[in-house]
């Protein structure tokens, strides 16, 4: 059994790498070479390749791009760059506005790896006859007694299984995480080791798309209705001011509101509770009116055993931002692809467009799209 799975030599499995000229992808490809696989490397090019060429933290597009061929190139396996700009558009781009415009809070990262990073290269692979298709995130593959398990990375800090809560069973069965044992000191050290060139390279940034983080210029552009004027207003019902787009909020916010005449205080603050783009208004309230116990989820990918959490529910730690820590609840199985969680405490700024993801202790059960959340204990 070799490192990946297989029974058969390195030299006779073949393992496409998804590299995005980042230092995790270079030396995830970079390591498996070294342990002598059949490796072909492939950069998807997903937005405009000038535009990107001079951003220090892109990824996807210019300087990346070359930075995964010359390290090809360096190590001596072959490397393809594929355009899928228009696709990355279409399933990514066009989705992230769709959900500013819908009062939504998107993480497109999320919609990447699963309708084209993994959907579309996992197929890819497939037609190059490749066994495997191997990444750089930091998350664990285990073999469990009913198949491949998704777990948490062995480096916390680096875990990235919330934004991989998407990925299916089917997929699952063909992906390949080298680095989830690794905390990335190590990571930078095998690239410094293997003389990659890109040792001190920084992270890329989660929206690579976004032009100096100014994610309202897309909206706009694509889709104008998302910056109409409207109200703000208490949840008591009393008008406080106006703002320029509801694009401009997210459930949570509380710096930038436009409304003044506030005390500085957590007694006196207001919280933006909720977005509706219908009459385009933005609710704003104490922070108590953001506590949430109840959060319903469409689009549901469950890894559990099983065809779904059960109806009665099932007790599980909750993830409904990227960097907090789970926290307890449960979760209860619905028609179609649905579930509802109910939390064990209340949680403060939980918004519409963000992912729910469950875990067994370090394993990934699934998760699913935020569409509706409740203060009541009662189901929502």
């Amino acid at each position: 059994m070799n490192s990946l799975g297989f029974e058969r030599p390195p030299a006779e499995t073949r393992v496409v790498v998804a590299m995005s000229g980042g230092v995790d992808s270079s030396v995830t490809a970079a390591l498996l070479h070294e342990q002598g696989y059949d490796v072909i490397g492939i950069t998807l090019q997903l937005y405009d390749h000038g535009a990107a060429t001079a951003r220090a933290k892109a990824c996807c597009a210019g300087q990346d791009i070359y930075d995964a061929h010359r390290v090809a190139d360096n190590i001596g396996f072959p490397h393809y760059v594929l355009d899928y700009e228009s696709r990355f558009r279409e399933d990514v781009i066009e989705d992230f506005a769709d959900a500013y415009a819908r009062g939504e809070t998107p993480i497109p990262c999320v919609t990447c790896n699963q309708n084209v990073k993994f959907r579309d290269l996992v197929a890819r692979a497939k037609e190059l006859n490749a066994d495997a298709l191997a990444t750089g995130h930091y998350i664990r593959r285990w073999m469990g007694a009913d198949g491949p398990e998704l777990h948490r990375a062995a480096d916390a800090s680096r875990d990235q299984s919330y934004f991989l809560f998407a990925t299916t069973g089917e997929q699952l069965e063909f992906l390949r995480f080298p680095l989830g044992d690794m905390p990335k000191d190590e990571v930078r050290e095998h690239a410094r080791r293997l003389g990659l060139g890109i040792a001190e390279k920084p992270d890329s940034q989660d929206i690579c798309f976004v032009p100096d983080g100014n994610y309202a210029s897309i909206v706009e552009r694509l889709r104008p209705e998302a910056v109409e004027p409207g109200d703000i207003v208490h949840v008591d019902g009393s008008v406080l001011g106006r703002h320029e787009g509801i694009l401009n909020f997210t459930v949570g916010q509380r710096r930038g509101l436009g409304i003044g005449g506030r005390k500085d205080s957590e007694e006196d603050a207001l919280y933006v509770v909720h977005l509706d783009p219908a009459s385009h208004r933005v609710i704003v309230g104490p922070r108590a009116a953001l506590a949430r116990t109840q959060i319903v989820v469409t689009g549901l990918n469950w890894l559990g055993a099983g065809e779904g959490p059960p109806t009665d529910g099932m007790d599980i730690t909750v993830k409904i931002r990227s960097m907090m820590e789970p926290v307890p609840g449960r979760v209860l199985g619905q028609d179609g692809d649905g579930a509802r969680i109910e939390l064990a405490v209340p949680e403060f700024g939980v918004s519409p467009g963000q992912a729910a993801v469950f875990y067994d202790g370090e394993r990934v059960l699934g998760g699913g799209w935020i569409v509706r959340t409740d203060r009541r204990s009662e189901p929502a």
